[in-house]
């Protein structure tokens, strides 16, 4: 799939190829809820962050970042993908998360959400293999390939739930 184009990950390492699955590497775009500047998170409003772009970061403990990926993926209408967390990360405590699934006909660098649960700061390195998609081939086409409020982005992007239906006034 990667060879035809019918799958795109790029830019694309040989290294990053996998047994089931390609690592994605830590961008050095992120993200962070302005504490400063909330006094609560709504489901309703917009969120106001912080953005950073650097090289390393410093997580600190029982802290939530958004970060992105290097790669800028382009899955094709039958195939989906889960972001699962690398296991010699997660054993360090800190948890990978973007919803955990890639809807089909999705384009665009993946937005990660990093947790660190433990009681000491974790430093992170840009261009550092963070986790691992894992595709999977539908047995048809998506009738309807995403084409929602994320698609196409680049870069660490932030919560869009306050454009959800549920907050549209009738």
């Amino acid at each position: 799939m990667l060879a035809s184009g019918e799958l795109g990950v790029d830019p694309l390492e040989d290294g990053q190829i996998q047994p089931a699955s390609i690592d994605v590497r830590l961008g050095d775009h992120f993200l962070k809820v302005n504490e400063n500047r909330l006094d609560v998170i709504r489901l309703d409003a917009e969120i106001q962050y912080e953005e950073l772009t650097q090289e390393e970061i410093v997580i600190p403990p029982h802290s939530f970042l958004l970060a992105t990926t290097c790669e800028y993926i382009r899955l094709p209408a039958d195939v989906t993908a889960f972001v699962e967390g690398r296991s010699s990360i997660g054993r360090i405590g800190l948890f990978i998360q973007n919803a955990g699934w890639v809807d089909p006909g999705f384009e665009g660098n993946i937005t990660l959400e990093l947790f660190n649960a433990n009681r000491l700061p974790i430093r992170l390195v840009a261009g550092r293999r963070i986790c691992q998609l894992v595709f999977a081939r539908m047995d048809q086409a998506a009738q309807n390939p995403y084409s929602g409020k994320y698609q196409g982005q680049r870069q660490t992007t932030g919560s869009r739930i306050a454009l959800d239906a549920e907050n549209k006034s009738s």
